[in-house]
């Protein structure tokens, strides 16, 4: 049974599917966004009438909304193949997710704003603001965080107890995939649909908002589980703030105006701090661990 879950994810996580994927993914994006400047300029000269009113054909700044949704697939792709590496390396992936929905949805809203004169500001113009305020504080979140993600160090060896954890996350990570691809297949015959009645908005919610409602149960499972092969607190309420960061985002991604932004900023800057704590208090016991074998060769 772990054989095949191995070979599972070792089969589509692997290096050199990676690569295959990220390239598909690349010819994908701009093969997305070369037919969305041409649907936006047929509509534009009338050659296309669409049945649904939507501000992504009315700009060719629109038309950058689509290689960043596709880009987003990917990074999912890449928290899924995380998860089985440790709580720290998937939340950083999802720090990175938050911030490309943060910055499509700045693509959006620039096709939107509307010019005025003088010094008035639209509210489209002052919600862009802080649009841009929180997609800054993101990109510094994820920067920041992998940096000292990276800097806390790993060790190689595995304790048996602990190498069975993994296998158990791993087995995760591959039901996780099945129900990601069932999960986007189901949020994109729903949208076609409702472009068909004359619908078709877009907004985050589309997708994300059900693929961190799994995530969420999916960190909490995995929790669950840990408590079976160490019981230390500090590694236990570490993990225990990242799931509330991610539940942080989950919110975030559901709500709109000024407080998504806020929320989306509180998760990372959330992150970082539980981050942060748990690398000094690392240090400390290091240092003090070694201190004590000094003195006890000293001795």
């Amino acid at each position: 049974m772990l054989k095949s879950v191995d070979h599972i994810f070792d089969t589509i996580f692997s290096v050199k599917s990676q690569k295959s994927f990220e390239k598909y993914i690349l010819i994908l994006a701009t093969g997305g966004f070369i037919l969305h400047l041409l649907l936006i300029f047929l509509n534009k000269y009338g050659y296309i009438n669409f049945t649904f009113n939507d501000t992504l054909l009315l700009d060719p700044i629109s038309a950058l909304y689509t290689p960043f949704s596709i880009l987003l697939v990917y990074e999912v792709y890449q928290l899924i193949r995380t998860i089985p590496e440790s709580f720290s390396s998937s939340v950083g992936k999802q720090y990175e997710i938050a911030t490309l929905l943060v910055v499509r949805d700045i693509l959006k809203r620039l096709s939107e704003v509307e010019n005025t004169e003088g010094w008035n500001f639209s509210s489209d113009l002052g919600f862009l603001l802080v649009e841009c305020a929180a997609f800054l504080a993101l990109l510094y979140t994820s920067l920041t965080y992998f940096k000292m993600s990276n800097s806390s160090g790993k060790s190689e060896t595995m304790a048996d107890d602990i190498a069975i954890f993994v296998e158990a996350k791993r087995g995760i990570a591959n039901a996780m995939l099945i129900i990601f691809l069932i999960m986007a297949t189901y949020s994109l015959y729903s949208w076609v649909g409702s472009v068909q009645e004359g619908g078709g908005s877009v907004s985050r919610i589309i997708f994300f908002l059900d693929f961190f409602t799994l995530l969420i149960l999916t960190d909490i499972l995995i929790l669950l589980i840990s408590y079976w092969f160490y019981t230390d607190f500090g590694n236990l309420a570490r993990n225990t703030g990242f799931v509330l960061s991610t539940v942080i985002i989950r919110v975030a991604i559901s709500s709109e105006g000024v407080s998504s932004m806020i929320l989306f900023t509180l998760s990372g800057l959330l992150g970082i701090a539980i981050l942060r704590m748990f690398i000094l208090n690392e240090q400390v016991v290091s240092q003090n661990s070694e201190r004590e074998n000094m003195m006890e060769v000293e001795a």
